[in-house]
Formats: structure tokens, sequence, C-alpha cells
């Protein structure tokens, strides 16, 4: 469906979270190194992560390297300092949802790159951020919305997820 994208994940658990999302809603992981933990066979096993061997999982050893794989992906970068909430954004499937390491967000030289490509999530004045792998998830599900809406995917009887289109 879509790529979620962490730019130097620092807490294990959030990356975790956002894995199982990803495996529930056929998203692709984008992992751009350097991590703040291991993600071996032996430490995802430890952790339980017992989806994990079904997560579509792409490591990058730097930012540029991500780029360079990545040629031509229309990209979103997630922000507290976006002028353009995620209900303004127009998804599609494929698209990369980057999200910022926990404690510094995204390098500012990065957002400055694509002002009109950063994108927030709409908080009461004075809050700081959402937890990481709950912003993750709010941005992919408004995402799937979005394509369900213009028919790029589709629901089952079950309401579940039965493909997309252009992808």
């Amino acid at each position: 469906m879509f790529n979620i994208v962490l730019h130097e994940p620092e807490i294990p658990n959030n990356t975790g979270n956002i894995g199982r999302t990803c495996v529930a809603t056929g998203s692709s992981l984008h992992l751009i190194e350097p991590l703040g933990f291991d993600i071996d066979e032996k430490a995802c096993r430890r952790a339980g992560l017992d989806y994990w061997p079904r997560l579509d999982l792409h490591t990058h050893s730097d930012l540029e390297s991500y780029e360079e794989a990545t040629t031509g992906a229309n990209r979103w970068y997630l922000s507290t300092t976006g002028q353009r909430s995620v209900f303004e954004a127009e998804f599609l499937p494929g698209d990369h949802l980057i999200f910022g390491k926990e404690s510094k967000g995204l390098p500012r030289g990065l957002l400055e790159s694509a002002p009109d490509r950063v994108l927030c999530l709409p908080m009461m004045p004075g809050e700081r951020s959402l937890n990481l792998s709950s912003s993750a998830c709010v941005v992919v599900y408004e995402a799937i919305r979005q394509c369900i809406a213009r028919g790029d995917t589709k629901l089952d009887t079950n309401k579940r997820l039965v493909g997309s289109r252009n992808v």
C-alpha cells in the first residue's frame, strides 16, 4: 500500500509497533541507519516480534542511500513544523511517508528542501508531539481512507483490504 520510512529511529518499541502496522496494512518499512537498536533475527525473536518475518523491510545505510534506492518516489515528510495538515494532502498508493527520529525529528535541511511536502498532525496549541508509532499509524490509515474513498483500493465483506491499483 504505502512505504513508511523511519529516519534514524531510536526506540525499538516504536519501530516494532510501526512494523506491525506495516504488516497489517500491506505497507513496506524502510529504516534509515543508524538505528538505536539491533534488528537481527535473534533480537527480533527475543522481543517476540512473531510478525517480523512477514514484514517487507528495507534498510538503508544513510539518507542518500535511501534516496538513491527510491528515485522517483512520491515523498511526504511528517513534522510538527509542517504548515499543512495530513488531511490536506492527497495520498496515493505507493507514497513514502517519512518520519524522523524520536528525539529530533527530520533534519532541517531535508524539510527545507521540500516545504510543500511537509505535513503535520493537528494538535492542541502548546502540545509537543505524538508518539512516533501513533503518528505513523494515524497517517497511514488516513492515506488508506483516501485510497478507499477514491477507489484505489477496496475492503472485502469482512472489512479487510483487498488490494490497490497503481502500486
